[in-house]
């Protein structure tokens, strides 16, 4: 059996894993959707999942060419295709209430994805209570930016847990940045999956998970592989725990940041476009 590199990707584990062939208890779907390729990824049984070393679930990576590209409408495009995948995996109903959580640490760009995402997500919880008639069309939305252990001294997961047990939302959406295997899908695409996450894995450091089982409530991930471990191309032992990141990360993870928390607030809230959020936001 080859070895599984690291990466976050459910994608590039079931390419190492089957390869060409079929792999029992996954099955991979391809699409072009509104312009963007869209790959699926269905783990099924947990033969799979402990073959593929990823949870039981369902796994979009969407490729963001387009919007690389900065064609024109491409951010529209891809938000709108990126919300209906969120809308897909989440329990939407009327009164359907949200936590929408930016993992990682905003001082280190790479792992800025999920701080800086909460900055174009629109918190809407305290908006419904104090001011009904005029945002009770909306759902109820809290935001968070957990920061990491090494500068809170609290586990992310721990204050998670505890705003989930006080707040009650109905789900959990975590925002986080990944690691791939494979350099062309290094800040080139978007996962988004329904079976939560654990933060820091893609660079090793693992801390506790949030997903269904950990929290009550369904936990749907969303992340870009913003690195990638130097020894998927290089077997020197001297270049052991060193990642590699584009040299225009600045400009990625801004990008990405603002697509993701609009693809979330189109995903939350009805009949809401770019243009409305540019407004809102702004």
């Amino acid at each position: 059996m080859r070895s599984l590199p690291r990466t976050d990707l459910a994608v590039e584990a079931h390419s190492v894993r089957a390869g060409a062939g079929v792999l029992d208890g996954a099955e991979v779907r391809e699409a072009d959707r509104d312009g963007f390729h869209v790959t699926t990824v269905d783990v099924r049984s947990p033969d799979a999942s402990e073959e593929l070393c990823k949870p039981i679930g369902v796994y979009h990576t969407v490729t963001l060419e387009p919007v690389l590209r900065r064609e024109e409408d491409a951010f529209s495009a891809a938000a709108a295709l990126l919300s209906s995948l969120l809308r897909e995996l989440l329990p939407l109903r009327e009164s359907f209430s949200a936590l929408v959580i930016g993992l990682g640490n905003r001082a280190i760009t790479p792992d800025a994805i999920g701080p800086k995402t909460t900055e174009s997500v629109l918190a809407t919880r305290h908006l419904r209570e104090q001011l009904p008639e005029e945002f009770g069309a909306f759902r109820s939305v809290s935001v968070l930016a957990p920061g990491v252990l090494g500068t809170t001294g609290m586990e992310a997961s721990d204050l998670v847990r505890a705003i989930v047990r006080d707040l009650r939302p109905d789900a959990v959406i975590a925002v986080d940045a990944l690691a791939c295997s494979e350099a062309q899908r290094l800040c080139r695409t978007v996962q988004i999956s329904d079976t939560g996450i654990t933060p820091g894995s893609g660079v090793g450091n693992h801390r506790q998970a949030l997903n269904a089982a950990s929290l009550g409530i369904p936990v749907i991930a969303v992340g870009v592989p913003t690195v990638m471990d130097i020894r998927t191309v290089s077997d020197s032992e001297a270049m052991e725990g060193l990642f590699v990141t584009p040299r225009d990360i600045d400009t990625v993870v801004s990008d990405f940041s603002k697509l993701i928390g609009y693809s979330i607030d189109l995903a939350l809230h009805d009949d809401l476009g770019v243009s409305d959020l540019d407004l809102l936001l702004s």
